[in-house]
This record gives C-alpha cells, structure tokens and sequence, in this order.
C-alpha cells in the first residue's frame, strides 16, 4: 500500500470516528424563565437539570451516550416560549424538560409534538397541558384541578364561616388554579364573597385591599404568583387587614419572604410533598446544599423529571422520543420524586398535593 493510500485511509477513519463521536452526545433541553419575574424559578430548574446531567454523565450517560444540556430562557412569555421550542428544534433535542409557567408550556408544546420531541414539565399544572391528546407530553406536577379540590377542602375543613375572596392574575396558571378552588369551594357549600382579577405585574393592590376590606375578608385565596401575593399581604397588613393569604405551588419561592417580611406569617400555600424530606434523597440533597443552595421547589422535580426519561430510554434501548414515551406511559421508575409513573394523558401518578405554612421566612408542612 503507498504512503499516499495509507494516509488517506487514516483521515477516512478518523472522519468515520468524528461522526461517531459528534453522535455519541445526546442533546436535552431545559426550557423556562431565566429572566424575568419568574428567574427564581427557572433557576431551581436550571440547578436540577445540572445535577442531574453531571450526574448520569459521570456514570457513562444514558445508553453510552453522554448528555449534552442545552438552556433555553422564555421568561414566562408564550411568544419567547414558542421561539425557545423552535430553537431547540433545530438544535435537534431529543426532549424538553419544562417549561414552567403553563402559558409557555401550553404553545410549546404544539411546537414539540410537529417536531418528534418529548416533554416533561415539572411545574407546568394547567389541566389543559395534558388533556389535549399529545401523545409525547408529560408532567411531573400535579393538576390545578387536584391542587383546588385540596385547598378548597383545607378552607372548608379550617375556615368554616369565614369569608373567602377568590383572586386571580389572568394568566393561565392562576385563572385556572382559582378557578378549580372556586369549583371545588362551591361544591362543597361555600360561595365566595369576592371574585376579583388582577393584572400580573402591578405594584399597587391599595384599592383591591379597601375593598376586602369593605366586605370583610377572612381569608383571600390567590391564583398567582409570589411577587403579587407577597405585595398583597404587606398593603393588606398595612391596612389593617389581617386576612390569611392561601395559594398555590408558585409561592414556592424564598423570595416570597423578602418581599412580605414577617408580613408573610401565616400565609398558605398547596405544593407537591416535599422530595429533599425523602430519607433516600439525603445524599443528592447534600450535593446541592455544597453548591450552595438547598434544592427548593422545583430543582428535584427537574432532577426527577429526567431521571425517568433517563431510564425510560434505557427501558426502550432507545432514545427515539415516541418509543421513550411509550414506555413512560407503561413502566414505573424510582426516582427522587418516589416510585412514579404516567397515565395515558401523561400526568404522573405521584402522591398529591398537601398544605404549607409559612413561618419565620421558610415554608413547612402545615399542621
């Protein structure tokens, strides 16, 4: 063989080993807003998926293919979202985990589906997400339309005879979480005194406060995020109305303390059990807490969220999106969340949604 043969045969194999090598990472995606009023969010995100990629990589990565993350930043905004679905797209990820706010997830999704990519939100409640029949979406979370039925029947169970504002901020997350717990209020007996809306991103709720206060509010129970709900209470308290503040999951920020202060006492809230509690997760808790952050929210529900996609594929023996999601839909897995798996709309079939109290500006289970 000649020099010249034997130097051309070299490059040709070592251009077939590149190819093989540019194929041996398989891309994922994080999607959700690290900017804007929900960033604190999407940095519990970011922080889960992280682990989670240094992790499974460290172990040889999934089928012998490491994890390549790609981040994607929609700022809770359905425009950005879908940009963000379609970037990642033509990046040619194998599937999404996210987005957070359900107003993003909701047009994304459309996107992820024409383009053969699974997604698995680990915050996204909306019922809506799941129950229009695409095939590859999935959530981690639970459902407004659960999350409602628990706090209507704690205000039931604690507030019996109290009167009960019911506000939302119009977007698709909070109309529809005070929606469900309006629902579930008035299947149980229970008329609210108020319905009001709010516009996200205001700053002052003095006028809304005059009149919970007119109409002598007990307890006002917010579709909404933290930013709203933590100036409602402080202008409450400092007009002299000491009603309870009852939400949903999107307070589970610390942020929402440094915005009421010891205002924030007392205030409510429904969110998933707490998985860094689980006596097995001690350890991938500590590794958080050494990067120097304890892993709130929704860091382990990211974390979970590619864990069983993870090994759904290593059930599947193939990271093909359709195949990964039929085995989701099929199997169980262990994960930081529990022993969980997905029903045919692709919710998961993890416990429910319990109360939280917070207190001296941390959250904890309410008694």
């Amino acid at each position: 063989m000649t020099k010249l043969k034997t130097l051309l045969l070299a490059a040709s194999a070592m251009t077939v080993l590149g190819a093989v090598d540019a194929r041996a990472e398989i891309s994922v995606a994080m999607n959700g807003p690290l900017t804007g009023s929900e960033a604190s969010f999407g940095d519990q995100m970011k922080r889960g998926a992280e682990m989670f990629v240094a992790e499974i990589n460290a172990k040889g990565g999934v089928l012998g293919q490491k994890l390549k993350l790609e981040v994607g930043d929609d700022a809770c905004d359905p425009k950005q979202a879908v940009a963000v679905a379609n970037q990642m797209a033509s990046r040619g990820v194998k599937a999404v985990f996210g987005h957070f706010c359900s107003g993003s997830s909701i047009p994304a999704s459309n996107v992820y589906n024409e383009e053969n990519i699974l997604q698995i939100s680990p915050a996204s409640t909306n019922p809506q997400f799941t129950e229009r029949g695409l095939p590859m979406v999935f959530r981690t979370c639970g459902r407004d339309d659960q999350q409602g039925a628990v706090a209507a029947a704690y205000l039931v169970d604690n507030f019996k005879g109290k009167n009960i504002a019911v506000v939302h901020d119009k977007t698709a997350y909070g109309k529809g979480l005070a929606d469900e717990t309006k629902k579930a209020l008035n299947a149980k007996g229970v008329t609210e005194v108020m319905y009001e809306a709010i516009t996200k991103g205001e700053k002052d709720y003095s006028a809304l406060v005059s009149k919970m206060k007119g109409a002598k509010v007990d307890v006002i129970y917010l579709g909404g995020y933290y930013q709203e709900a933590g100036l409602i209470v402080r202008q409450a308290r400092e007009q002299g109305l000491k009603a309870v503040l009852v939400s949903g999951d999107a307070l589970v920020s610390l942020d929402y303390w440094s915005i009421t202060g010891p205002a924030g006492e007392g205030t409510l809230m429904t969110f998933s059990p707490d998985p860094a509690r689980i006596p097995a997760n001690k350890d991938i808790v500590e590794k958080f807490v050494k990067q120097g952050a304890h892993p709130e929210g929704y860091t382990l529900y990211t974390y979970g969220a590619m864990q069983a996609w993870a090994k759904a594929a290593e059930k599947a023996g193939s990271i093909e999106p359709k195949k990964v999601a039929e085995v989701l839909k099929k199997e169980k897995f262990d994960t930081v969340l529990g022993n969980i798996g997905f029903d045919a709309k692709g919710d998961v079939t993890a416990p429910g949604y319990v109360m939280y109290e917070w207190k001296a500006g941390k959250y904890d289970y309410a008694k």
